[in-house]
Order: structure tokens, then C-alpha cells, then sequence
């Protein structure tokens, strides 16, 4: 195989371009970039004993090689990241914690700006502050914005559908912007002041609102000097909680630190704002020794950059603990420039500032990097008393668990749910509606879902089935895996916990949750404080939850549908639009006539229409 391989690379051509290896599943297990196509990927087939122990792994599994061309080295690394985050290799740096990171954006572009949360980073003629630590603290922030500043928080088509000033204004949190009871400059002023206190200019802003009370208290205007009064404290209980590294500065800065040894490697991105501190964010990455001499960190870290920097903001310095070198530089800034237009400083710490924000990034790092190998190892220890206790040929690092649900026999569905290493894989789950099973039978349903699974060879195959239930859908799955010619995968089924005696006794007792094993009649059961219990009951609760929930929304689809059905003027597309924004016949009937004729399409017509035939149909 590998002669073969030697000669198809002898075909590449000599451009830059992105370069995919598969197994013999035909799954990408690597993708890597090159501005030589054919020198680079020759070069895994060349002095193989030389390469490090992960590189031969890989080349042991290649079956194949793609590549995709591009005009540039630019355009490599940037088709690099995006195949890396949609194929996931088992061999490439990824980042398994790779949810974006919540910003606020202020649409500069709009007659009359308002803030949002939002979690891409574009080149719409916004400004976004961030990254921050969590959504929640993004919206608390936004709300103080609002109320501090007057700043409207209703969307665009709910702003140009207003008659009449809402309840906000009416409080006093609002100018009104959308009946024209403030011009653009006034509100304009507004948004200004916002800006400059998420700028970090929070003593600016609070001078500003002190000379503005004292100018209404002069005026006897005291309602309006009491709520600046309390905007003040609030502003100066944020500043009194805010970690400060350089007043003075006003630059955006993420500092890059990392941590490890043979184990794994934590890199540390600390997030300084204007000199403040508005978070950090560790990326633990297993297996990846940082002092071994066969991983250049010039060659993970890059990749490490290259793909947190895809979706979240660039800032005008990036400070690393290690020289990259001038061409690492330069392309990555031309990447930058390509995705964001931004070319930042990339440079090591220097000054003591520099080494300053270096060390506090370190000792975050090493903090991190000391949890998550503490967790991490909890979590091997269970999976292997999993393979002890349930006799697998090997370490179970990939769980499947499958679970039906159905209501009274209708809207049959299921769901798959994976676990790698202990933890759940999100990207992996799978929804499945039941299309050859009428009524609630589980078997029959169990075994359409598990054939629908493994016919898909292109997923990586699990260590181990759970099978939510006793003997009798256990027997179900092995029959299934049996029929596919897949008996190699084990397979358990997982029965709960009975509970004996009634709550009215005094000895109600609890059994153990138990595991069957094909061939074997009694069940195998796990210590209730040990961590392979807590992944293998985990897995279970957590297909049991994503069948529930699945099931719940296409009951609460039909029910709505059939509601809304007599409805004069009222299409499928505005059904699903109803359904999308309020999510339920309640949610409906709450909300107002305003709120429903801002949806598109809709109008007040319409809305006083739907909450009138809701109301007669209760």
C-alpha cells in the first residue's frame, strides 16, 4: 500500500493546496496545508523512522490522499481551518472546546444602533467588544447598557412597526427612536457614551453622567438626577471588580501561554482590553507533549492560531511565548488580514509589561493544565474499569448509546448519543424518526436505528453499544449487529434501578443499576461512587434527555399545527415562523398583538385574528 501511495504523490502537483489523508473506512483522519504539495506530503513516505511516534501511527493508516488546490499559501491555511473543524481528524491539533466565544456587537450601520450578543466576528461595519467568559455576563452587560444609556433593545421589525412608544420608554430605560421621539445626533450621543465605557474609558463616562446630575438636580429635575445617581454606583461597582494590568493602554491584546508534559498541553489565552482583563479561555490538547524533541511547537501552535483565530476577534496584539519566525508571521497575518482585515502584531513578550501578562497567562495555564489532567485521568481510570468489568477487547474510548421514545404510540423516535474519552461529543449526535415501525414497538424501532447507524461506515466505530434497556433489547441489538456482519463491536444494555417496597413503608430500598452481557444471565453492576458508573448512567440520562426533547418538539409541531389550521391567512411558512418564535400554543397566546405582527410576512390584521380564535379555542 504504501508503494502505491508513493506513486500517487509522485502525481501531485508542485502548488500550494490543502491535502486530506483517509483509512480505509474512507474517513479523513489528517489534514494538513503545504505551499508544495508534492514535496510536502512525499515527505511522510521519506525516512520514516525519523518521524515521531504519532506521524508513523498515521502513515500505518493511510489508505488514500486527496488534495484540494489553491491559489495561494494564504488560501491553504485558511481552507486548512475550516476542513479541520467540518472533518474533525483524530490526528490533527483541534480544538475540542471550539464554541465561539460570546461578543457584544453595537450595528453601527443602523440609523439608530442597538447591542446584541453574538458569537461570529464579521466585516458588516459593526464593532464587537470581546471575547467574553459567558453569555450570561454578555447580557448582563447589554442590559446595563441599555438602561444606563437609554438604548432601545427592540429589533428592527418590531422598531418600525411601533405606533406608539412601548413600556420601556414609558419607565424611562428608552428614548423612543422608533416614533421619533429622539433625532439620530441625541441618540447618537448615547451610543457614543456606551462605546466608551466598553472602550475601557468607564472614569470618562462617570464624570460625564456626574456633570449630567448635577445639571438636573440644578433644574429640580431629581427623578432624572436619581437614576443617574444610580447608574454612577453602578458603574463604579464594575470598575472596583475589574482587574487592571495598564490604565494607559488602549489596544486590544491576547496573551498565548501553554503548559504540559507527556500527558497533554494547555494553552492559555488570556483577553486584555483597553489594560483590562475581561477574560481567559485554556484549550486542553491529550497526548501532545510540549517538551518532546519530535513536536515542533512552531507547528502546533501555528495550527493552534490558525484555527481559534477563524471565528473569534483578532485583537491588535497577539503575544506568544515563542518565536514563530519571520514566515510564520507574515502568514499568518496575511490569514488574518484575509479574515477579518486586520494584520496584528505578533510578537514574543518583551519589556516588563510583556513578561508581566506572559507569567499571569502561565500560571492560568499551569492552574488549568493541572484540572483538567486530574479530571482527565479520573475519566481513564473509569473507562478502564468499564473494559475490565464488561470483558472489552479494548479501552472503550468512544461509547454509543441509542434510546427510543414515543408517546401512546405515535411520533416514534430515537436518539444516538456519543461520549469520547468520558465526555459527550455534541457533533456526533444523531436524531432519528422511526419510518418502518407502526405503533410503540421498541424492538422493531431499535432495530431500524441500529441499521441506519452502521451503515454509515464513514463515522469512526465505538468500543462499545449502550442499549438503553434489559435482556430483551439487548438480544434486539445483537441480532442487528449480527445480521450486518458487525458482531466485533460489544454491546451492553443498561437496565435501571428498580425500587422495592412503596413510599408508604419505612424500608424503601433502591437496587443498582444494572449492566447484561450477551452470553452471561446475571448482570454486572459498578461501586455507586465510581466514575465508570457516572459515564455509563451519564451517557444514558443524556440519550434519554435528546429522545425526550426531540420527541416533545414534534408533538408541540403537530399541536400547534392543528390549532392554528382554521386560521384565515395563515400559511405553513407563517406557522413554522410562529413555531420558531414563540415555540409553543402558550407561548402564542401571550404574547401580544404588537409582538406577532413584527414577525415578517404578518400584520396586525392578522395577529388580532390568531390571539381571537386562540382565545375561543381554550
Amino acid at each position: 500500500m504504501k508503494d502505491e501511495l508513493k506513486e500517487l504523490v509522485k502525481e501531485f502537483p508542485k502548488t500550494p493546496g490543502v491535502y486530506l489523508m483517509k483509512n480505509d473506512k474512507d474517513k479523513v483522519i489528517y489534514v494538513g496545508k503545504a505551499k508544495n504539495l508534492r514535496a510536502r506530503v512525499r515527505s511522510y513516505f521519506n525516512n520514516l523512522a525519523d518521524h515521531s511516534l504519532k506521524t508513523k501511527y498515521l502513515v500505518n493508516q493511510i489508505a488514500n490522499i486527496q488534495y484540494l488546490l489553491t491559489k495561494t499559501e494564504v488560501e491553504a491555511f485558511l481552507l486548512e481551518a475550516s476542513l479541520i473543524k467540518k472533518y474533525r481528524p483524530r490526528y490533527n491539533i483541534r480544538l475540542k472546546d471550539d464554541k465561539t466565544y460570546p461578543y457584544i456587537r453595537c450595528s453601527l450601520s443602523d440609523e439608530f444602533p442597538r447591542f446584541y450578543l453574538v458569537r461570529r466576528v464579521k466585516q458588516d461595519g459593526s464593532v464587537y467588544f470581546g471575547p467574553y467568559t459567558s453569555g450570561w455576563a454578555v447580557r448582563g452587560t447589554i442590559r446595563f447598557l441599555n438602561r444606563t444609556f437609554k438604548i432601545r433593545d427592540c429589533n428592527d421589525v418590531f422598531m418600525k412597526s411601533r405606533k406608539r412608544p412601548c413600556m420601556t420608554y414609558q419607565i424611562g430605560r428608552c428614548t423612543a427612536p422608533c416614533v421619533d421621539y429622539v433625532n439620530k445626533e441625541e441618540y447618537g450621543k448615547d451610543i457614543k457614551a456606551a462605546l466608551t465605557f466598553l472602550k475601557g474609558k468607564e472614569k470618562q463616562v462617570v464624570k460625564d453622567l456626574t456633570e449630567q446630575m448635577k445639571s438636573a438636580a440644578n433644574e429640580e429635575r431629581f427623578e432624572v438626577a436619581a437614576k443617574i445617581r444610580d447608574s454612577i454606583e453602578v458603574l463604579k461597582r464594575i470598575l472596583e471588580k475589574q482587574t487592571v494590568v495598564n490604565p494607559n493602554a488602549e489596544k486590544d491584546q491576547d496573551v498565548v501561554a501553554y503548559y504540559g508534559d507527556e500527558r497533554g498541553v494547555l494553552i492559555e489565552t488570556l483577553h486584555i482590553r483597553s489594560g483590562r482583563v475581561i477574560g481567559n479561555r485554556p484549550h486542553f490538547i491529550s497526548k501532545l507533549d510540549p517538551d518532546s524533541d519530535s513536536e515542533e511547537v512552531k507547528d502546533w501552535l501555528t495550527s493552534f492560531l490558525n484555527q481559534y483565530y477563524e471565528d473569534n476577534m483578532i485583537p491588535d496584539e497577539i503575544i506568544l511565548p515563542v518565536d514563530l519566525g519571520g514566515d510564520i508571521i507574515h502568514l499568518l497575518k496575511a490569514v488574518f488580514n484575509e479574515r477579518q482585515g486586520k494584520e496584528p502584531k505578533i510578537n514574543m513578550a518583551t519589556g516588563e509589561l510583556g513578561k508581566k501578562l506572559l507569567d499571569m497567562a502561565y500560571a492560568n495555564a499551569k492552574s488549568h493544565f493541572q484540572d483538567q489532567v486530574s479530571k482527565h485521568e479520573n475519566r481513564l481510570k473509569g473507562l478502564d474499569e468499564i473494559q475490565q468489568k464488561l470483558h472489552l477487547p479494548e479501552i472503550p474510548l468512544r461509547i454509543e448509546c441509542f434510546d427510543i421514545s414515543n408517546f401512546q404510540g405515535s411520533q416514534s423516535v430515537a436518539s444516538q448519543v456519543v461520549f469520547e474519552e468520558g465526555l459527550p461529543k455534541k457533533e456526533d449526535y444523531r436524531r432519528y424518526k422511526i419510518k418502518t415501525v407502526e405503533g410503540p414497538n421498541d424492538f422493531a424501532s431499535m432495530k431500524e436505528v441500529l441499521e441506519r447507524r452502521f451503515k454509515h461506515t464513514e463515522y469512526d466505530d465505538p468500543q462499545l453499544v449502550v442499549i438503553d434497556g434489559g435482556k430483551g433489547q439487548l438480544k434486539m441489538a445483537i441480532e442487528v449487529l449480527k445480521e450486518l456482519g458487525r458482531t466485533e463491536i460489544p454491546v451492553v444494555g443498561l437496565a435501571k434501578a428498580r425500587t422495592q417496597g412503596s413510599f408508604q413503608e419505612q424500608d424503601v430500598k433502591q437496587s443498582k443499576e444494572r449492566f447484561f452481557l450477551p452470553g452471561r444471565q446475571n448482570p454486572v453492576t459498578f461501586a455507586n461512587n465510581s466514575e465508570a458508573l457516572a459515564i455509563l448512567v451519564g451517557i444514558r440520562d443524556e440519550a434519554h434527555r435528546f429522545a425526550i426533547t426531540f420527541h416533545r418538539k414534534l408533538r408541540d409541531d403537530v399541536s400547534l399545527a392543528s390549532v392554528l389550521d382554521d386560521i384565515t391567512g395563515l400559511g405553513e411558512k407563517r406557522k413554522q415562523r410562529l413555531l420558531k418564535k414563540f415555540e409553543s400554543v402558550e407561548g402564542i397566546r401571550s404574547a401580544s398583538v404588537e409582538e406577532i405582527a413584527s414577525l415578517p410576512t404578518f400584520n396586525r390584521v392578522l395577529a388580532e385574528r390568531i390571539l381571537l380564535h386562540l382565545d375561543e379555542s381554550t
